[in-house]
């Protein structure tokens, strides 16, 4: 999911969370602006001036953001009174995404929480459509958009495809009766993804049918699908990693380079020896930091008789670094996060081994459902 919503800007933060926007927002902010001004301002009120429907346009779709960021804000305030810290608000194509850290702690929680954004999208809708009975011809086409919308995006975002917040009302419900998690998200993403094929199978008929919306159901199908898919897959994950420590997964026996060798020495005697991806670089037997692949490359090939480790090492950060009694999905948050293959692994002030992603993939190979050792 996280790749989804690469290319985000904080614009604010509201109750301490971030409000972020994709830039995927800016152009269907334009297309809702186009559209309202063209189209649905002149025929709802058509004696206004064309300013007036372009000053609509924006403003009804700016509203229209707002509205998703409450429904979103919605979820995070409840997700906060049980415990649970929002990373961010991102506004995107297809309306919001709060990211949660962590999943809810029981299957009631997981229930308030899905449905706080739906009735937020409702109450809005009422209070939109209140304002637009005591106006004018413009700004009751405005509000009577608003209102129309809102309903439609708390309909919408109850049908039951995971990760939407149906979804999550349908996990809650299986997680309630079969006191399973990890299989309750496994059904709720299954039946999402089935939902997901449905738009995308239902938009392209649509299209050859000349009917309009169909590339709308298409990209909507999409994202459904790989929201759906990216959701089950991490509960996987998460099912192989349960209880499972960095001490269990570490690296013990540690490949150490010195800080004065040269770059062509570090390729042929330990890139090209060894399986590793990484080093652990020391100094008079003192830990300085890791050198990988990625720093290597960044010298030219005809340099690398002249550069030393010490040139190109990328100094060491403490959140680089885990204890061996924490858990291994921590360690592989950290390693995403900082987008490192590895942490060092420590025991007071002590180097006890290392931790990488390639030892983490490995182990849920060999450990998962398909790996037969589970």
């Amino acid at each position: 999911m996280n790749g989804l919503f690469q290319g985000a800007w904080k614009i604010g933060a509201i109750m301490g969370i971030p409000i972020k926007v994709h830039f995927s927002w800016f152009i269907v902010f334009g297309l809702i602006t186009w559209s309202l001004s063209t189209y649905y301002f002149p025929e709802a009120a058509p004696k206004l001036p064309a300013t007036s429907y372009w000053i609509k346009g924006i403003l009804a779709a700016l509203l229209l953001f707002a509205s998703v960021a409450f429904h979103e804000l919605a979820h995070s305030f409840v997700a906060k009174r049980y415990g649970l810290s929002i990373a961010s608000i991102t506004l995107f194509i297809f309306g919001g995404v709060a990211h949660m850290k962590g999943e809810p702690p029981h299957p009631k929680a997981e229930l308030r929480i899905a449905v706080a954004g739906p009735l937020s999208s409702f109450f809005l809708s009422i209070i939109f459509f209140y304002i637009s009975l005591n106006t004018d011809d413009g700004t009751k086409a405005l509000f009577s958009y608003l209102a129309r919308i809102n309903l439609i995006l708390g309909v919408f975002n109850l049908i039951p495809g995971f990760p939407m917040d149906g979804g999550r009302v349908l996990r809650a419900i299986i997680w309630g009766k079969k006191k399973d998690f990890f299989y309750a998200t496994r059904k709720a993403s299954g039946i999402g993804q089935k939902i997901a094929l449905f738009f995308i199978f239902f938009g392209i008929f649509s299209i050859f049918a000349g009917v309009a919306g169909g590339l709308w159901l298409m990209l909507i199908g999409w994202f459904l699908y790989t929201a759906s898919q990216a959701s089950y897959q991490q509960s996987a994950l998460q099912e192989v990693l349960l209880g499972v420590k960095v001490t269990d997964i570490m690296v013990r026996d540690l490949v150490t380079v010195s800080l004065s060798i040269t770059l062509e020495d570090v390729v042929t005697d330990y890139f090209l020896r060894y399986v590793y991806r990484g080093f652990t670089v020391v100094d008079d037997e003192k830990y300085i930091c890791m050198i990988t692949i990625k720093e290597v490359k960044r010298v030219h090939r005809e340099n690398h008789k002249n550069k030393k480790v010490s040139d190109v090492y990328v100094p060491h950060k403490r959140l680089w670094e885990i204890f061996p009694n924490e858990d291994v999905m921590k360690a592989l948050a950290v390693m995403i996060k900082e987008d490192v293959g590895r942490l060092v692994v420590k025991e007071g002030d002590t180097i006890v081994g290392l931790i990488t992603r390639n030892g983490i993939a490995k182990y849920v190979q060999l450990m998962g459902p398909e790996g037969g050792l589970k």
